[in-house]
């Protein structure tokens, strides 16, 4: 059965090879390219369920390092988030000198 397939298959490329061989170089670099862009497009589609989840794992990555950030310590004076790290020496309600 697989010998048949096998055979089969040589058999429609020598085929199309022969055929490829009797058309003329404008449509030959047509067909040329449409069977190049549907093997590019095969890749494609096996590489990209790996590639989905590679994306995947990097955004979960990504989202935990934002959580943990978000999570630190940090004053709030209702809504208003004010990092410890961006209040230097000075008392924060202090105003800021503009010079």
């Amino acid at each position: 059965m697989i010998e048949q397939v096998l055979a089969g298959l040589v058999l429609a490329v020598c085929v199309m090879l022969l055929l490829r061989l009797t058309l003329n170089a404008p449509r030959r670099y047509r067909i040329d390219s449409a069977l190049r862009r549907g093997w590019q497009w095969c890749g494609r589609q096996f590489r990209r369920p790996g590639q989905h989840r590679a994306r995947k794992r990097a955004a979960a990555a990504q989202a935990e390092e934002l959580i943990r950030r978000v999570r630190r310590e940090v004053e709030r004076e209702g809504n208003v988030i004010r990092p410890r790290q961006f209040r230097g020496s000075r008392d924060p309600r202090e105003p800021r000198k503009p010079h």
